[in-house]
């Protein structure tokens, strides 16, 4: 387990009053099982040690192919699952083994897949309000509420009292993100919320939460393997590779100058919008990771065109290169 003292980057995060959200050294751990007897043969470690802050109104952008444990820690953040150990910082308050009433409207969850988050036998008007009946809140001070947050999304009163089938994809989205708005919530963790949709529609809906974000004094996590969307929405971008950070830094910082050679890599492979200018994607060699075997040392390095012998046994930790712009690496 990695100790506060030996981590520069934990300790910036530890004792960072600006921070709405923080991790620390926060782990996953999924047991797999063999047998008839389910004996557990090995542990998938979805999240690893991740330590890293979010600052209240700012949108962190998590990045990172499928598998690197991306949705796990939007999912342990959102308190929609138990860490095997680390801790969750919620406003100052730990949140790690139970979270209060009071707070937990303060943090919402947006999926990836409208058609499956709303239910196919309930109004739009009664999954909107959904929350505010639970919490006790009368029908019809609930349904004025739910009135309001459909506007602010876009979608007209008329809508309100339609199925979840008579709605385009994108007005389905909109309506989960008005079911996650009606708690006034501070925090939303966002799980890839276009990549479901039409282009037009992404752009749309992007548009979107970025004005929400301001009216709302929203703070975002949000997930995308997609970098365009990454650099729109983001103020700062975290690269997620197999259940570890391996670099975070401010958006423009991260494009100019990306440091770790995973960052690099996925950075190569989107290509540029001009189409007079070459693309030369810098491909990591392709070899298959078990997640139950982990390779030793850094993950990262038997992929690494960069890789020396240390890399193979030795743990880089999360080091500052340079103002707020962190790296796991042993060439920094």
């Amino acid at each position: 387990m990695r100790k506060n003292k030996e981590d520069p980057g934990l300790q910036e995060h530890v004792v960072d009053s600006s921070a709405l959200v923080q991790a620390i050294n926060l782990k996953k751990y999924y047991p797999v099982y063999s047998g008839v007897f389910r004996r557990i043969k090995g542990y998938v470690r979805a999240v690893d040690g991740v330590s890293l802050s979010i600052r209240q109104g700012e949108s962190l952008v998590l990045v990172g192919e499928s598998g690197s444990g991306k949705t796990t820690l939007g999912m342990l953040l959102s308190k929609l699952t138990q860490p095997t150990s680390g801790k969750i910082i919620f406003k100052g308050l730990d949140i790690t083994d139970k979270i209060p009433k009071k707070l937990r409207r303060k943090i919402r969850v947006v999926f990836q897949d409208p058609y499956a988050s709303l239910n196919p036998r309930i109004k739009i008007l009664g999954q909107v309000i959904e929350p505010l009946i639970a919490e006790g809140i009368e029908k019809k001070e609930a349904e004025e509420k739910g009135y309001k947050v459909l506007e602010a999304v876009g979608l007209g009163t008329e809508l309100a009292s339609k199925y979840p089938h008579e709605l385009s994809g994108g007005q389905r989205q909109r309506a989960v993100i008005a079911r996650a708005l009606v708690t006034d919530p501070e925090f939303l963790v966002l799980d890839e919320p276009t990549s479901m949709l039409d282009v037009s529609i992404q752009a749309q809906i992007l548009n979107l939460l970025k004005r929400l974000k301001q009216e709302y004094s929203l703070t975002y996590l949000f997930i995308t393997h997609n970098l365009a969307v990454a650099r729109y929405i983001g103020d700062r971008i975290a690269v997620m590779y197999l259940g570890r950070i391996v670099e975070t830094a401010p958006k423009r910082t991260l494009f100019s100058n990306p440091l770790h050679p995973y960052t690099k890599a996925l950075l190569s492979a989107y290509p540029a919008p001009d189409p007079e200018k070459p693309w030369n994607p810098e491909i990591p060699v392709d070899i298959a990771i078990n997640p139950v075997k982990l390779p030793g040392g850094c993950r990262f390095h038997p992929r690494c065109p960069l890789a020396m012998e240390k890399c193979k046994s030795g743990t880089p930790e999360l080091v500052r290169a340079e103002k707020e712009h962190y790296v796991e690496c042993f060439l920094y």
